[in-house]
């Protein structure tokens, strides 16, 4: 994979740092991005969304969601209780977890809820009345009439 060098684009732009470090966190080289647990992220509504992460094995208290920093952080660390169990065959990974997700500016987490094995995120956009787009009046122009009176 080709590496790329923003360095020229930090040097030549103002307060687009965020975009930069986005897209170096895109196209890093780190190939060993966790594939534990898969997940998935819809769009529900033209604002809304929700990422559903597959958390079999674990409960309520065994989860943490947090908001840092404009990245959601997920994780999972399940309690050793199963000490005195003998297992023929483990299929069912209860292996402890962090899977991070970066934020769009004005991306909210709105709730979240743990249902038949899956921890659903919900999030919204929020855009600021300043960012909506908004009509501009236009002013006339017109210069008006004079009341014209012949010269004597």
């Amino acid at each position: 994979m080709r590496s790329f060098d923003f360095a020229p684009l930090h040097r030549a732009t103002i307060g687009f740092d965020q975009i930069a470090d986005l897209m170096d966190r895109a196209l890093s080289t780190d190939v060993a991005q966790p594939s534990y647990p898969p997940y998935n992220i819809e769009k529900t509504a033209a604002d809304a969304y929700r990422i559903s992460i597959a958390v079999a094995g674990f409960s309520e208290e065994d989860l943490s969601v947090e908001v840092k920093e404009n990245a959601l952080v997920v994780s999972a660390k399940k309690s050793d209780d199963d000490s005195d169990r003998t297992y023929l065959h483990r299929g069912i990974a209860t292996r402890a977890f962090e899977r991070r997700f970066t934020l769009a500016d004005h991306v909210r987490v709105t709730g979240a809820s743990h249902s038949d094995g899956m921890l659903h995120i919900d999030l919204h956009r929020e855009v600021p009345e300043a960012l909506k787009p908004r009509r501009i009046e236009i002013a006339s122009t017109k210069t008006p009439k004079l009341d014209a009176k012949p010269v004597n």
